[in-house]
């Protein structure tokens, strides 16, 4: 079936045109460095093209602080709107072909009519998130005590039964993972006995996780705090960890950058999961104080790529069962959101392709030799290297954009989106 794109492929295929010659050099210019280096562009071009990550349909819409939403103009108001302005991001930027949705957000009564929407516009459905962090109207339970841990039976029954009923509707729309975050944990010391309320965890999740069909996976997020600020029940790669062997081979841990005490090595952690078998994938974003959402590679491009550095040599050694799940998951607030994503898109599709420029070979020796400094000049290198037009003719070759804001810019689609959508009101929050 052929895909309905949403913006004009002649309006990008004319900007192209002008900026062909330029890229041209920049790509040949930089194939002849790289020549010097014993490295073939063509091959991490191809690479970059066969790169992918899944874009949040929640990340379309505005989010913002913790404390107020300043909508946009054409902000999407529901899950058509949203798969909407996704398509806009998958086929200017060529890398984000999948959505994770979230439910109740995307609630729909016709999932199988979702999925062939989805696929008009070129999409398809990666990992299916459920919400336990908040009560929706007419629900029975509150979750002011928890969750999948309230010490309320009825409460965490409530829980998994969501958790299953997002299992269903992520089989409906050809997914195969379930993320589950949950909030919950205590404000006060003494509030809940900590050792008790993992084991509710573990007891709940383990329904969810025997409710898996053949091939899915449940993904663990942790989160060092927010909504719960003294204990949070998954609070960090070991808790999540631990989980995931609990629960089974199925059950793996994933990482979001802004998830973790200030300063902690994310590129270790990433290491230790890939090492005990439970790297179940990463949640891109980026952060200066705490679990800020902002855009990719904005804050700590470095860190983006000793992360890929570290992705990259999970995938030269594979445990059983890596395959990990790449999404963006970002809050905007003083952004248009179509623009952040494919700003971090971008910057993840570099951060990747440079990781692929690192001399391995140098790198190992030099630590078997504990040459501290070649050690760090091979991961140097490969980070100095400008390597936007590789990732620029991949998407270009692939009939994106090679400047993806100016043909969005250039394609006013939200200008037209403001004329056609209906405002989103005020609201607070980060959803």
């Amino acid at each position: 079936m052929a895909a309905t794109l949403p913006l004009s492929s002649d309006q990008i295929e004319s900007l192209n045109a002008a900026g062909q010659e330029a890229l041209r050099d920049d790509y040949d210019s930089l194939g002849r460095q790289l020549r010097r280096r014993g490295i073939d562009v063509d091959r991490i071009k191809a690479r970059v093209a066969g790169f992918s990550v899944a874009v949040p349909s929640w990340g379309s819409g505005r989010g913002g602080t913790r404390f107020a939403k300043f909508p946009i103009a054409g902000e999407p108001t529901n899950i058509h709107e949203k798969l909407a302005d996704c398509a806009v991001v998958q086929q200017l930027s060529t890398i984000t072909p999948r959505v994770s949705p979230h439910f109740p957000w995307d609630k729909v009564s016709d999932y199988a009519a979702l999925r062939e929407e989805a696929a008009e516009l070129g999409l398809g459905f990666d990992a299916v998130n459920s919400n336990t962090f908040q009560d929706q109207p007419g629900q029975v339970h509150s979750y002011n005590t928890g969750s999948l841990a309230s010490t309320d039976s009825a409460t965490r029954q409530q829980a998994v039964e969501h958790n299953i009923e997002c299992i269903e509707i992520g089989r409906q729309l050809g997914s195969r993972d379930l993320t589950v975050w949950v909030g919950d944990g205590t404000n006060f010391p003494g509030q809940q006995d900590l050792g008790r309320s993992l084991d509710r965890y573990l007891e709940a999740a383990a329904q969810i996780y025997a409710a898996l069909p053949d091939g899915w996976r449940m993904l663990l997020e942790h989160k060092m705090y927010e909504p719960a600020f003294y204990s949070s029940v998954i609070s960090d790669w070991g808790s999540s960890t631990l989980a995931a062997q609990t629960l089974g081979d199925k059950c793996k841990c994933l990482v979001d950058l802004g998830h973790h005490a200030p300063n902690v090595n994310i590129e270790q952690i990433v290491a230790r999961l890939h090492a005990f078998g439970k790297l179940g994938g990463f949640h891109f974003n980026d952060s200066k104080y705490g679990d800020d959402d902002l855009d990719s590679g904005s804050i700590n491009p470095h860190q983006l790529f000793l992360v890929f550095n570290e992705l990259v040599e999970a995938e030269l050694n594979p445990r059983d069962g890596f395959d990990p799940a790449y999404m963006i998951d970002q809050s905007h607030n003083v952004t248009d959101p179509i623009e952040s994503m494919l700003s971090s898109a971008e910057a993840i599709a570099g951060a990747f392709a440079k990781a692929l420029l690192v001399d391995r070979d140098a790198l190992h020796q030099a630590q078997n030799d504990n040459d501290a400094m070649m050690a760090f000049q091979a991961l140097r290198a490969a980070y100095r290297t400008d390597v936007s037009p590789i990732v620029a003719m991949a998407r270009a070759e692939a009939g994106g954009a090679i400047d993806v804001l100016a043909a969005y810019r250039q394609s006013g689609w939200r200008a037209r989106k403001a004329q056609e959508r209906r405002p989103v009101g005020l609201g607070a929050g980060i959803v």
